[in-house]
């Protein structure tokens, strides 16, 4: 699930909200913000599919699609493409996107997903990792439905982003928790995420049987420098987000 902002302006810490992250509330919104703005259509996207590269032919998965314009694109590139994503509500305005061209099903992250083993050259999971506490299960079921040497492409939150502009700032090397209101659409929804360490993640994608490929700290499209010149200019000089090529490493197993 993509967001559709970079660094929000206040972390606050406020007691847990019973309901956070919940994307059906405000899933015209979101997908109208993320359409064309700055950090996502000008950012984010082209930076992942500059990662994923030709997918002509290939099987991919977007893991948290959002309403699809991810998967569109890389659909318009040539790659036989599913989606899956937690939100039922983003996931009918990505079927109204993608019509019948993309399969699309609701799944959690958590949970193992509705796929055979293999079943996929490259997945994608775009802004979606940080909103989960421990990345474990979730790249394991990565690992499992892609083939050997499949590709893992990720973007997360930058882990300096919430540390920096935290105040008091946090245990940098700790796993933590943040939450901080999003005003989207002129409705203010409660949200939560992780931030791990860089290590933190290396080692789970590691542990997960993924081979480190890439790490970029991307700019973003120059295009974007006449539409934005006050957000290009804070976007080009901050961190923002990380990204991440992994290779799923062939099982190793002992002898007979």
């Amino acid at each position: 699930m993509e967001r559709a902002t970079g660094i929000p302006e206040s972390f606050p810490d406020a007691a847990e909200p019973a309901r956070v992250n919940d994307y059906d509330s405000f899933a015209d919104a979101y997908a109208a913000e993320n359409e064309n703005n700055l950090v996502n259509a000008y950012y984010e996207r082209p930076a992942m599919l500059a990662l994923t590269g030709d997918v002509t032919g290939h099987r991919v998965l977007d893991a948290g699609c959002g309403s699809g314009p991810l998967a569109a694109a890389l659909r318009d590139r040539g790659a036989v493409a599913t989606g899956i994503d937690a939100s039922a509500g983003m996931l009918a305005l990505a079927r109204q996107r993608l019509g019948d061209d993309v399969a699309l099903h609701v799944a959690d992250l958590g949970e193992r997903l509705p796929f055979k083993d293999g079943a996929f050259d490259d997945v994608v999971a775009s802004l979606v990792l940080h909103y989960l506490e421990n990345w474990g299960p979730t790249l394991a079921e990565f690992r499992r439905v892609l083939r050997p040497g499949g590709r893992l492409i990720v973007s997360v939150d930058h882990p300096v982003t919430a540390y920096t502009f935290r105040d008091p700032r946090p245990d940098y090397f700790a796993t933590t928790s943040y939450t901080f209101d999003w005003m989207l659409g002129g409705q203010s929804t409660p949200m939560r995420l992780w931030r791990k360490p860089l290590h933190a993640m290396i080692d789970a994608f590691t542990t997960a049987g993924f081979g480190l490929s890439v790490i970029s700290e991307p700019q973003p499209d120059p295009v974007a420098r006449a539409l934005f010149p006050d957000g290009f200019d804070d976007l080009s000089t901050k961190p923002c987000f990380l990204f991440f090529v992994v290779e799923a490493l062939p099982s190793v197993t002992g002898p007979e």
